[in-house]
Parts: C-alpha cells; sequence; structure tokens
C-alpha cells in the first residue's frame, strides 16, 4: 500500500470530490431505485467504493461526495461504510445532496455546477489541490502521482486518460496531445479518433479524472456560471475551455494505475451497461481475474455487513449444495443446489434442485427449488418461484424479462410479479 504518510506527499494538501449524482440509465432496471455509484459489483462492495477506496489508499484524508439523481441507497451506503474518517485527526467526509440554495436552483445543472455550489464547504477546509472524480468507474489507482505531474507540468488542469485501441475511443471524450504530454485538442466522441504522437493506431480517452489548484478552478466555476451558453460540465465546458486558452496535460492512466503481482494489464471499466456489468462481475469467478480484490496492499473498502459464514449443506444425488469457480458471499446458503461460474451476493439462498450458471445474484435474493438460471443478473431481493427456468428460451425469457443483445436476462421483482399476475 501506498505510505501514507511519506514526506512531501501532495494528497495530505488535496481533497477528493466525488461526482456520484449520475443516473446510469443504460443499467436499466438495475438504477429504478439507486444511482449508478451505489450499484452493487464484486460481491460485496459498491461501485462508488473503487474512487473513494483510491482516494483513502493514495492518502487523501479529505473526500466529499455530491450525490443527485435516486440518492438514499448511496447516502445510506456512504453513512454506514465511509464516516470513519475523523476531523480530530485533520480527517473529513462530507456527503453532499443536491439542495435549495439561495440562487434558488434545488439541483446540480451539471458536473461544474455540483462543484461550484459547494465551493464554501470546500473552501472552510482549505485544500490546496482538487481532485475531481466519477464515482462509478471500476479500477484501482493512485492518484499521488497525477498530483505530481500536475504541479511538475504547472498545468491549469491535468485529466486523467486511459489508452485505448483507437476505433474504440467513438463513445469517449478524446485528448490529442503533442509530444510534452499537452493536450491540443479535446473532441467528445469523434468518428475517427487522433491517435498518440507516438502509438498512432493508441487513442487518449478521457477518464472524467480533473485535477485542479483550488483557487484557480473556483475562479474558474464562477466565470464558467456566468457563462449563459454553458451547460456547466467539466468534459463539455469546463475542459475544452482550458485547451483552448490555459494548459491542460494529459496523465495517463498507464503510469499510475496500481497492479497486484497477478494483474497483467491496467484494469478499468465503466460498467455502465447490463452486458457490461454481468461480463465484470463474471470474469471475477475466472481462476486468475483480471481484477484482483485479494490484494491487502491496495484495499477496497466498504460497509462490511455482519453475517455468517456461507454454509453449504445437503450431500445426496442431484440435491448437493456445490459452489465451482464462483465466488459465494458471507450469509449465503447453498442447500443442495449447484452453482457454477456464479458470484452470490451477501445473504443470497439457493434452494434444492436449483442450478445456477454464470449468474450474478445481487444481495437477499432467494432462488426457489429447482429453479435453473443460465447469464442472468437477479435484482437485490427478488424470490425467484420453484421451477423457473430462466436463460434457455430466448424468445420466452425477451417476454418475461429485460434480455440484452448479449442473451444476458436482468431479473427484477416486479417483472415476476408481472408474471404470476
Amino acid at each position: 500500500m501506498v505510505d501514507m504518510g511519506r514526506p512531501g506527499s501532495l494528497a495530505r494538501d488535496a481533497m477528493a470530490y466525488v461526482l456520484a449524482g449520475g443516473r446510469g440509465s443504460r443499467l436499466q432496471e438495475l438504477t429504478d431505485k439507486r444511482a449508478k455509484p451505489a450499484v452493487f459489483f464484486g460481491g460485496k462492495t459498491r461501485i462508488i467504493d473503487f474512487a473513494l477506496s483510491n482516494a483513502l489508499n493514495s492518502g487523501i484524508r479529505r473526500i466529499a461526495v455530491a450525490t443527485q439523481y435516486n440518492a438514499h441507497s448511496l447516502i445510506r451506503h456512504l453513512q454506514r461504510g465511509w464516516t470513519f474518517l475523523r476531523p480530530e485527526r485533520n480527517e473529513s467526509f462530507d456527503i453532499l445532496p443536491a439542495s435549495q440554495r439561495s440562487s434558488g436552483n434545488s439541483w446540480y445543472s451539471g458536473t461544474a455546477d455540483a462543484v461550484l455550489q459547494n465551493t464554501d464547504i470546500i473552501g472552510s477546509y482549505r485544500p490546496k489541490y482538487m481532485v475531481v472524480l466519477a464515482g462509478d468507474h471500476v479500477y484501482k489507482m493512485d492518484y499521488e502521482g497525477m498530483l505530481q505531474q500536475h504541479v511538475n507540468s504547472g498545468a491549469d488542469v491535468t485529466v486523467g486518460c486511459l489508452e485505448v485501441p483507437r476505433m474504440e475511443a467513438t463513445g469517449f471524450g478524446v485528448m490529442q496531445i503533442d509530444d510534452q504530454e499537452r493536450i491540443i485538442h479535446f473532441l467528445e466522441k469523434p468518428a475517427d479518433p487522433p491517435g498518440l504522437p507516438d502509438r498512432p493506431e493508441i487513442a487518449l480517452a478521457s477518464m472524467g479524472i480533473y485535477v485542479f489548484e483550488t483557487e484557480f478552478l473556483f475562479d474558474l466555476l464562477k466565470q464558467d456560471a456566468a457563462d449563459p451558453r454553458s451547460k456547466h460540465d467539466f468534459g463539455g465546458d469546463i475542459i475544452p475551455y482550458l485547451v483552448k486558452n490555459g494548459k491542460a496535460v494529459a496523465h495517463r492512466f498507464s503510469r499510475s494505475c496500481v497492479r497486484s503481482d497477478k494483474e497483467v494489464e491496467a484494469y478499468w471499466r465503466d460498467v455502465g451497461t447490463v452486458d457490461a456489468y454481468w461480463e465484470a462481475n463474471i470474469d471475477l469467478t475466472d481462476i486468475v481475474p483480471a481484477l484482483d480484490l485479494y490484494d491487502h496492499d491496495w484495499p477496497i473498502w466498504t460497509n462490511v455487513e455482519l453475517t455468517a459464514p456461507a454454509k453449504f449443506v445437503h450431500d445426496e444425488n442431484d440435491r448437493r449444495g456445490t459452489a465451482i469457480s464462483s465466488l459465494v458471499s458471507g450469509g449465503c446458503i447453498v442447500s443442495g443446489a449447484l452453482v457454477r461460474k456464479t458470484l452470490l451476493f451477501t445473504g443470497v439462498r439457493a434452494n434444492s434442485y436449483a442450478s445456477l450458471t454464470e449468474a450474478v445474484v445481487l444481495p437477499y435474493a432467494q432462488i426457489g427449488r429447482g429453479a435453473h438460471l443460465t447469464k442472468v443478473v437477479v435484482d437485490r431481493g427478488v424470490i425467484i418461484p420453484e421451477g423457473m427456468v430462466i436463460g434457455e428460451d430466448p424468445v420466452l425469457d425477451a417476454k418475461r424479462f429485460r434480455r440484452t443483445e448479449k442473451g444476458v436476462c436482468l431479473v427484477t421483482q416486479v417483472m415476476i410479479d408481472n408474471i404470476a399476475s
């Protein structure tokens, strides 16, 4: 783990500001009751825990989270899992929901406005640097390296960038840079993305991570707020303005990503669709997964529920509690069921003669006796009826559930109830 008290650490003078107000509508019904950053991931964590853990592990001790859409689940998670930071140790953790201000605007009108509306709270802590983070991506990164580059380069803003194959960058904001890493053009979702000077087949896509000096950022946000043409968004307004009128520098994720000795690639995922979400969770069941959640040197902090150990019962032919190449969380009971290449979150119960293959089952769902589930995402608390089969008949599945182009079925309790009615 990074030495949080190392001399000269810029992280000690920084605040991490996490933008967690997005709905994440491409996750369909998974975000009907929760914001995208609050969606469950990896068996016991939420998506937002990765950005927050990166900040904490990097040595940042002042953290704020701006919330907006469907915020209750997220706020409850943050209150239960992230309030261990202590003011008496010069630490802070603030949850900042959109609220009625003197201007009369009760919502954040954009990501930049979500910071502007809370400059009084931020300013009370007097951070020298602001690390602005998206709260809806899965990755491990040491922000200290990005802070160091920001200071050494004299940049107005440093933008975290991901190296991706050039023609796969058409859905991102893409940075064109010179040989000094300075951003010379910012292109939003270009049809023909520019390549890197040294690797023309690779493009730099924005990760939604920015570093500013705090006073400079505050002045910039006030200027942006006075512009009637602005949508008050970092990616749409602030960064393009600085590319044109200031000094914007790119920071490549590969330089500060955190990897254990078991991780081959620089892991970053936007789990913003049902297919991507299912795939990233199922990938964790690999013998050597691309994301190492067992890395004690860079832990992913979260709210840990007090649960009994996972339990496997019955030992009869066709009724044997078994899990193969699977992750099974605390409080689960696999009672005479077969679980294969599956991820079970906390408190799931799979009953006798049931089988689950390539299933992502969110907390406290119950799988009825004799049910057969293949390639599914089951929402929290869903009760699957006895004998139900999902994932074998594409036409029937599409009528009853949310079936994706890649054949993943998203199952919610409302969908189950509609079948019964």
